[in-house]
């Protein structure tokens, strides 16, 4: 999914500085972004008070949305560079074209990843036949200096594995959790789980004690470490935990991030993660001049124009509040 806001602003994201080192229970407040003409989305990443959990630096949640009489969602061909994009669905499905010849339908609880490397464009669409309701999140990955300009590849897990617990089925996204690992590609140590609890549910879950974690409430209504948390909220919870006690009131959705603090300095614009100005003012040159992106084939309608750079400097940075 693009970032569409047309007037992006730079995030400057990465660095230990402002890693909470100790568990904490910081509430973190979602801005609202419309994606096209029927879809709206909460931002929690990046976030006015957090710019990264480990290597997760973008996250939205939209829905549910009744699309039923509506093209729901439409996101033409864009550009990527510098992350992976995760695709997570919990109601509706989502049709994916990218400029590798990709072209898959992702449907509830199915992974679809793409790592763009060094350049790689792709579209998102409601299918014309399409379930009553949208509802999901889309994620970013940053890509450590090391890969990020690798060759860009899309995957699609349609099977992932699961952890129980009385009242619990955690799907294992990226990462592993308690022993059991997704098939997905990572590049940094991470984790991404789809948990899901059963009203009355009363457990917790193990954790390293090395990573900084938040949960992103999708359904339902749960007390995370004691604070309650509602649909559309994300729970920053810093490091230094090995469980996290969950319960839930109703029947609901979390999603569960974390990974190692993200040690490099990165400059986040628009749909592009690098390390400098010239690195983002290139790859707009690029996409505007129709090179090194590719093309995505099958896509009814024209890809987005890059917005404008800011009339300052680009400057990467360490984490910053």
């Amino acid at each position: 999914m693009s970032n569409l806001d047309r007037q992006a602003t730079p995030a400057l994201c990465g660095g230990r500085g402002f890693v909470v080192a100790e568990p904490v229970r910081e509430l973190l407040s979602p801005r609202s972004v419309r994606l096209g003409e029927s879809t709206e989305v909460r931002r929690l990443l990046p976030n006015l008070g957090r710019r990264m959990v480990g290597a997760w630096c973008f996250v939205d949640h939209y829905g549910p949305d009744d699309i039923a009489d509506e093209p729901g969602m439409q996101v033409p061909p864009h550009p990527h560079m510098g992350l992976q994009t995760v695709s997570w669905l919990h109601e509706g499905e989502v049709l994916h074209r990218d400029s590798t010849g990709s072209l898959q339908t992702i449907h509830p609880r199915e992974l679809g990843l793409m790592t763009s490397g060094r350049a790689i464009s792709h579209s998102e669409e409601s299918p014309r036949s399409h379930a009553r309701l949208l509802h999901g999140a889309q994620l970013w990955v940053a890509l450590p200096d090391t890969h990020r300009h690798t060759d860009p590849r899309f995957e699609y897990h349609a099977e992932l594995p699961e952890v129980t617990a009385p009242g619990l089925t955690a799907t294992l996204i990226l990462g592993e959790v308690d022993g059991t690992r997704s098939p997905g590609t990572t590049y940094t140590p991470i984790v991404g789980a789809d948990l899901t609890l059963a009203e009355g549910a009363d457990v917790r879950l193990p954790l390293e004690p090395d990573f900084e974690y938040a949960v992103l409430s999708m359904s339902g209504e749960a007390h995370v470490d004691g604070v309650p948390l509602l649909p559309g909220s994300m729970l920053y919870l810093g490091c230094g935990r090995r469980d996290l006690p969950l319960r839930a009131t109703s029947d609901t959705g979390l999603m569960l991030l974390g990974g190692e603090p993200f040690e490099e300095e990165l400059l986040m614009w628009w749909n592009f993660i690098g390390r400098s100005q010239e690195d983002i003012t290139q790859a707009r040159l690029d996409w505007m001049n129709s090179s090194r992106f590719g093309e995505v084939k099958g896509y009814a309608g024209a890809p987005l124009p890059a917005p404008d750079l800011p009339p300052v400097p680009l400057k990467p940075r360490g984490r910053t509040r």
